[in-house]
């Protein structure tokens, strides 16, 4: 029974150092310690238990913590109107209906991207986006938003990951995420997979933070280099709308 006492009040702990998120972005150790009156050791195990399923993120080069990907993958089964994922919605349908294309939100987790929403096109050939599914961070027009808005230190982190493909030219890739920075957007073209093309922007939240990727993405015979570059106005200024509404 004692060890069952234990476990709960382990649990009411972690809980009680994600609530510390509900009033900050990012929390230092000894900032979460204070606020949940426990030890800095007891904070750390918790923290690494929380990290290790992906409800905390420790900012690389930093000991600064902020909420991880789990989260956003749990508000996609929220149905409360407080749900980021379901507050962006309109607003992913409404760039939708103006480009004709497939629209996804996506988030990164390590060496990945996650789609976290997404509303599918109208139009019987279309590009099939099932929210939760996983892809790689080196390919695709969202990966590339989602590398080259990320803090400095994190992009460096991620780009020198012994998981990072040897193919993969990190120079090459460079020279990609800045002209991403340029244009304030990106697209690719049969990257990740034959007959597909996407552009993404950025979406910022609080202190111009990389929050998400928007993307639109279709068959590339449709959505082609041309189409993207009259998309990509159109995509940002979405994006831009999207990025006030969470903050």
């Amino acid at each position: 029974m004692e060890d069952g006492k234990l476990t709960v009040r382990a649990v009411e702990r972690a809980l009680d150092i994600l609530l510390c998120f509900t009033e900050a972005e990012d929390l230092s150790l000894t900032e979460i310690a204070g606020r949940v009156g426990l030890h800095k050791s007891t904070v750390h195990r918790l923290l690494a238990s929380l990290e290790g399923k992906g409800f905390i993120i420790r900012n690389p080069g930093s000991e600064r913590y902020r909420l991880g990907f789990r989260i956003w993958e749990l508000s996609a089964n929220l149905t409360h109107s407080d749900d980021p994922a379901l507050i962006l919605l309109p607003e992913l349908e409404r760039l939708r209906d103006q480009v004709g294309e497939t629209v996804s939100l996506y988030v990164r987790d390590g060496m990945e991207r996650v789609r976290v929403q997404a509303v599918q096109s109208n139009q019987a050939i279309r590009r099939v986006a099932p929210i939760g599914a996983r892809l790689p961070l080196y390919v695709g027009a969202s990966s590339k938003i989602l590398v080259a808005f990320a803090d400095p230190a994190e992009q460096q982190a991620l780009l020198h990951d012994p998981a990072w493909p040897k193919t993969v030219s990190t120079a090459a890739y460079m020279e990609q995420l800045e002209e991403v920075r340029t244009l304030g957007y990106a697209t690719s073209v049969e990257e990740r997979e034959p007959g597909a093309a996407a552009v993404a922007a950025p979406i910022f939240g609080r202190a111009q933070r990389l929050v998400a990727a928007l993307a639109v993405s279709g068959p590339s015979n449709r959505l082609t280099l041309e189409m993207m570059k009259e998309h990509a106005p159109i995509l940002m200024e979405a994006a831009r709308r999207m990025g006030k509404m969470l903050k």
